[in-house]
């Protein structure tokens, strides 16, 4: 007689076309240390000009999900005006100045959006954010982690509900006059890999020697 036992869950085959049609209404914030995401970058390319293209990186972060806040954290006065219109244009995005470090404003705005979000998504590789991750999830939150692989705290990744590696192709070359899809104000090359020592347990990227 043949085998009857049925499937498990495992082995069904999954019907796409009945998960495409499901309707998620998570609401997302997403916190960027600006500081973290540009030194790991600039540290992973050993280029300065090199910049992360939120333009293409936020809709994959998001992944059909709604949009809540999206506020990216700097220190320092040096902030891009250009960068503060696309994020506002674009998510109604805003650009957060800070007088030290992002962990602080980022770790109280992300107390202050728990109970009004379902999921927030951390832009940053560093292991101080590891206890806020902790919280946020007895909080209820989803806690996503959105960072360079090779520059990001291990324990940050086992503590986070899902990590999105942020990789070269997200990244576009600086250049006067030129966007990164080919209009006017950026320009976007392709990037080359440098090889980096991956063992990196504090998620602060090293200064190259």
């Amino acid at each position: 007689m043949p085998d009857s036992k049925e499937p498990t869950v495992d082995e069904s085959p999954l019907d796409k076309e009945k998960v495409s049609h499901i309707n998620i209404q998570q609401k997302v914030a997403i916190l960027v240390d600006g500081n973290n995401i540009e030194r790991s970058v600039h540290h992973l390319m050993a280029d300065n000009r090199v910049m992360l293209n939120f333009d293409t990186v936020i809709p994959r972060l998001l992944s059909e999900r709604g949009l809540n806040r999206l506020i990216y954290f700097r220190e320092g006065k040096s902030i891009s005006s250009k960068l503060a219109g696309r994020l506002h244009n674009l998510f109604y995005g805003q650009v957060q100045p800070c007088h030290k470090s992002a962990d602080i404003p980022i770790a109280i705005m992300a107390t202050q959006l728990a109970s009004k979000v379902d999921t927030i998504i951390i832009m940053s590789g560093d292991a101080d954010y590891i206890d806020l991750v902790t919280h946020l999830k007895s909080e209820g939150v989803r806690v996503e982690i959105a960072a360079i692989r090779e520059t990001t705290a291990s324990l940050l990744l086992e503590e986070a509900n899902f990590f999105h590696p942020l990789e070269k192709e997200d990244f576009f070359t600086y250049q006067k006059g030129v966007k990164p899809g080919g209009g006017q104000g950026f320009h976007a090359t392709k990037t080359h890999h440098q090889g980096q020592n991956n063992d990196n347990s504090s998620g602060k990227p090293r200064k190259n020697k």
